[in-house]
């Protein structure tokens, strides 16, 4: 087995609902998936912002100048608004999963723009949420310690009474 680390060791798969920064650019638009409508990370009900970003998910939402004004292309008024041009695909994917044989990004990937800007991941978009599974499984006395304004046991009763509800 190797040892070897990767630069994707603790780094989030991006999500559709992410957004993107480019060194050039001063606005932050979020991933457009266009290369499948198959693969989400964390979502059983397949919303369209958990899907999964691979390498040849190349758009953004907004389009147009999607980073907003360039600093690459000065004008007598400040700048002027960007001219996405991607020059090939996502570099620094994660080639251990793949969703339709196409390589995923993470927040250690990047794209480089033809016009000079390196674009990045500001936000992989993925959020920790709490499961009513945690909540049953969490010990009350280290809760109690860690936050003492939460009431677990009260908080567990609701969290059953609701699972209770659904049937």
């Amino acid at each position: 087995m190797s040892n070897q680390s990767s630069p994707h060791d603790g780094k989030h798969f991006v999500i559709q609902k992410g957004k993107a920064q480019c060194n050039q650019g001063d606005q932050f638009p979020q991933y457009k998936v266009t290369s499948h409508q198959q693969h989400y990370w964390n979502d059983s009900d397949g919303k369209p912002d958990y899907l999964a970003v691979t390498e040849d998910d190349l758009q953004f939402n907004p389009s147009g100048p999607s980073f907003g004004k360039c600093k690459l292309r000065p004008s007598s008024s400040g700048y002027l608004p960007c001219v996405y041009a991607p020059a090939g695909k996502w570099q620094k994917t994660y080639d251990k999963v793949k969703v339709m044989d196409k390589k995923c990004v993470t927040e250690a990937s990047e794209l480089q723009c033809a016009v000079g800007g390196l674009i990045t991941i500001k936000d992989h978009g993925q959020r920790g949420e709490m499961s009513k599974q945690n909540v049953k499984n969490a010990d009350t006395k280290t809760v109690q310690h860690i936050n003492p304004l939460v009431k677990m046991n009260d908080f567990k009763e609701t969290v059953e009474e609701s699972e209770i509800d659904a049937y």
